[in-house]
């Protein structure tokens, strides 16, 4: 079985997330553990009792999905082998840290800079993000454009028709309505506390340098599809500068997707709290089986899928 596997990233965190499977996975809880180590608080404790005010401020939450998506994997078992993986957004370092080119220390030690420097960039202004729904890119650069408001960009393109805009809240409150009378079916808000993927994050980019280029990559022993161009990655300078670039940059999920289904694949899983990927793959023309693995019976459906182990503690 030809499998590939997706990791979602900011805005998938919620309060109870990965106390489940740390529950009925050792694997699971031993990645808690290990990255209580290394960030030095028990994120565990965090996510099962919040608040959720807490948990949704980057330098948390970002340290909090990427742990949880890679305790998921984890409890899947050693038998699980994917042949492809991308990660939405920072998420993509899960998707590294699967494919042994960053091991999972340094990966979160990455994940933890990143969210403190996003962090401390959102505090410099009041931005935010909103999803655009049933308009196309075009269209929506076209209702920025003509109803003066510069200080939003798009950030995520997450299907044809599902455009994340990003920037200052003011000019957010503008753009929805604006976006709304030129035929979008929604604007919704995101669980967000800050303008990711925009100019607005530029001040993020120097410490973020820093974390990548002090720690260790080797090639993936199996690909890993870029968000910031869609592609898989062939060398290791590639994979630092897209990780950097990623604050700031546009994350072409939609791009991403089409390169993940030209692997003829059978199964999708999506490792993390947040099934909205698995979503976007089912809308996709002869998309393979997907399924999202949040929980313990989310791993236990995997392990039926793939022929493996479906006992509990293994």
């Amino acid at each position: 079985m030809r499998v590939g596997v997706v990791f979602p990233g900011q805005g998938s965190q919620g309060v109870g997330m990965g106390r489940d499977v740390a529950t009925h996975s050792p694997a699971a809880r031993a990645t808690f553990d290990r990255a209580a180590s290394v960030l030095g608080y028990d994120l565990l404790t965090l996510q099962a009792t919040g608040p959720e005010e807490k948990l949704r401020e980057t330098e948390y939450s970002q340290p909090a999905i990427f742990t949880t998506n890679i305790a998921l994997y984890r409890a899947a078992g050693d038998e699980f082998r994917p042949v492809v993986t991308a990660g939405h957004s920072f998420a993509e370092l899960c998707s590294l840290v699967i494919a042994r080119s960053l091991e999972f220390d340094g990966a979160l030690r990455i994940v933890s800079e990143r969210g403190k420097a996003m962090q401390e960039a959102a505090q410099r202004t009041h931005g935010g993000m909103a999803a655009v729904l049933g308009l196309e890119a075009g269209q929506v650069r076209e209702t920025l454009r003509a109803n003066g408001i510069g200080r939003v960009s798009l950030a995520n393109f997450n299907s044809p028709t599902q455009i994340v805009i990003s920037g200052e809240l003011q000019e957010l409150q503008i753009a929805a309505p604006a976006m709304l009378e030129a035929g979008a079916k929604r604007v919704v808000p995101l669980n967000v506390s800050g303008a990711w993927h925009s100019p607005l994050m530029e001040p993020a980019l120097e410490r973020l340098r820093a974390a990548v280029e002090s720690s260790h990559f080797t090639l993936p022993e199996f690909d890993v599809i870029s968000n910031v161009d869609g592609r898989p990655y062939r060398d290791i300078e590639t994979i630092k500068q897209n990780l950097i670039r990623s604050v700031v940059d546009e994350v072409r999920w939609h791009d991403t997707a089409e390169c993940l289904l030209s692997y003829d694949l059978d199964l999708v899983v999506e490792f993390g709290a947040s099934g909205v990927l698995s979503a976007l793959m089912k809308r996709r023309p002869k998309a393979p089986q997907a399924i999202v693995a949040s929980d313990w019976s989310g791993i236990e459906r995997v392990r039926a899928a793939v022929g493996g182990p479906t006992s509990a503690n293994v």
